[in-house]
């Protein structure tokens, strides 16, 4: 007996490091696709800067976007990789190819259909998105044409997300990660192309926003074909409703599309009550929460995704519930030590962080001033959504995809209650702060249910290294913060090198310090997390 169980603790140290390599090979694929957008985001404040036409955009923008929430990404990846991942592993190669042939023929049938009533009738839904700016009829007409145009990006983001389901499922991580880097290239490029073309045709230029974000999204999916071809993948033209995978899917899915559903029509009446605030309301909250949603999708989509397919694996191999408990305390250890530094940072240095990234062309100080309040505020419940996304991948992975949707009904009726409440007195700022405090709420309610579900998730330990995770990062986010004042006494940041410095100073010593704390308040996780993530390029061969 003893010969057998010795292999266990290995098994499980080789499980933990295979995890933890995958989430820091998707967080470096990630991480790659957020520096370009960040870029992106860059350009457009450089060139349209905050009004009339970025408001318009950022409109036109959340309704495609929305979809894309409610039908791609998480909501697909949650439905369609449990059964991937379950025909792979007891099925013939050909009839799990055949199975995912007959899903992405299925979704150009629905998507599509979809993107065609959207730019047909989008007058109308733009009217009531957008009703605050019923009083300025020509910023109505140019958030349908936007609209109108960047539709189709909703087919080949949907697209996207069934290719990097299966990559996920096959093993893959890095390339579906990266992915939204040829999203945010082709997105930099064409408005950067378009602008004079545009203008000197008495259109507005940022049309080519527009028309960049339609043509990223097809570079998006086309960068994933080779390496589904190498995987096995050959598209077939086949619908077999009939396919018992096929239901299995979306009978998941309609529960995650109605839970993800209450998060985006909470988004859209977000937006709808931003429109009634001053004018730029709309943009601030949007270039804060792209700042925070890099730390947010570098580490915390890095974690979900590779923790679904990871609990996915173990539930198909016929293991009980309970054990994804071990797994996933190893997953939550990540998410304290990796989101909670880069929280407390990106919170401490949000001023420069927002002055390098947008106060250039167009942009003003007092523009960088509002941004960088809301994203302090965003900063605060980076944690808990990484956390929660890893909770929900629990559910997901044991075909239990209701009861995520349920919990969310009630924390979005909070989010709006709180918005309404709050925007009378602090205005644009109630959005950011609505949020982070109901994403506590969520991963509350997730992990207790969650804990029931598997017999217990080793929560003491989950809460002190989290605790003691927090404690570094704020001694690190002090330095930072004293380095990043200190470094105006002397240097005026007004040029983007000197204004990069800032943040690389502070947030390096910032990085150091918080490495430092870790080994006295003895957190093991970050040390197994750096040997585990850069392990391989020490010792290549093991």
């Amino acid at each position: 007996m003893a010969a057998q169980t010795a292999p266990e603790p290995d098994a499980e140290k080789k499980a933990e490091t295979r995890f933890t390599r995958r989430v820091g090979l998707f967080s470096i694929g990630t991480l790659v696709s957020r520096i370009l957008g960040l870029v992106r985001e860059s350009v457009f404040a450089c060139l349209f800067g905050v009004g009339f036409a970025t408001d318009a955009f950022n409109v036109a923008f959340r309704i495609p976007n929305f979809f894309r929430d409610l039908f791609a990404e998480s909501a697909l990846s949650a439905a369609f990789v449990p059964a991937f991942v379950s025909s792979l592993d007891h099925q013939d190669r050909e009839q799990t190819w055949r199975f995912g042939a007959t899903v992405l023929n299925t979704l150009a049938l629905v998507i599509g259909f979809l993107v065609i009533i959207g730019i047909a009738f989008a007058p109308q839904v733009v009217r009531v998105v957008a009703m605050g700016f019923g009083d300025e009829p020509a910023k109505v007409q140019l958030t349908i044409t936007l609209t109108r145009i960047m539709f189709p990006f909703l087919l080949f983001v949907v697209f996207a997300a069934w290719a990097m389901g299966i990559l996920n499922a096959c093993g893959t991580f890095f390339t579906p990660a990266v992915a939204p880097a040829a999203f945010n290239i082709i997105s930099i490029l064409v408005p950067l192309l378009a602008y004079g073309l545009f203008k000197a045709r008495g259109l507005n230029p940022i049309l080519g926003m527009a028309c960049g974000v339609t043509l990223g999204s097809v570079a998006q999916f086309a960068v994933q074909i080779p390496h589904l071809r190498r995987h096995g993948f050959r598209y077939k033209p086949v619908l077999d409703f009939k396919n018992p995978e096929l239901r299995r899917v979306f009978l998941r899915w309609v529960p995650m599309v109605f839970g993800f559903a209450t998060w985006q029509v909470n988004f859209l009446i977000n937006t709808f009550l931003l429109t009634f605030l001053p004018q730029g309301s709309v943009t601030w909250v949007s270039y804060a929460y792209r700042i925070q949603h890099l730390p947010a999708g570098l580490f915390g989509a890095a974690i979900g995704s590779v923790a679904l397919a990871e609990y996915s694996h173990q539930i198909a191999s016929r293991q009980p519930a309970s054990a994804i408990k071990d797994r996933f305390r190893h997953a939550m250890g990540l998410v304290a030590t990796l989101t909670l530094p880069a929280a407390v940072l990106l919170f401490v240095l949000a001023m420069p962080v927002a002055r390098l990234i947008y106060q250039h062309g167009r942009f003003t100080p007092s523009d960088t001033i509002l941004t960088s309040q809301a994203l302090m505020l965003y900063c605060l419940g980076i944690w808990a959504a990484a956390a929660t996304r890893n909770c929900a991948a629990g559910f997901y992975s044991l075909g239990d995809t209701k009861t995520p949707a349920l919990v969310a009904i009630g924390v979005v009726a909070l989010n709006i209650g709180l918005n309404l409440v709050l925007m009378r007195f602090i205005g644009f700022r109630s959005f950011p702060l609505a949020a982070s405090a109901v994403q506590f709420l969520n991963f509350g309610v997730l992990f207790w249910l969650l804990r029931r579900k598997t017999t217990g998730l080793h929560g003491t330990r989950v809460a002190s290294v989290t605790l003691r995770t927090l404690i570094a990062s704020l001694g690190a986010g002090g330095l930072a913060y004293v380095i990043s004042r200190f470094y105006e006494t002397f240097i005026t940041p007004t040029q983007i090198w000197t204004q990069a410095g800032q943040v690389l100073l502070a947030g390096g010593a910032g990085i150091g310090v918080y490495l430092l704390l870790a080994r006295v308040l003895r957190i093991q996780e970050v040390k197994q997390a750096f040997s585990q993530l850069f392990g391989r390029l020490v010792h290549p061969k093991k």
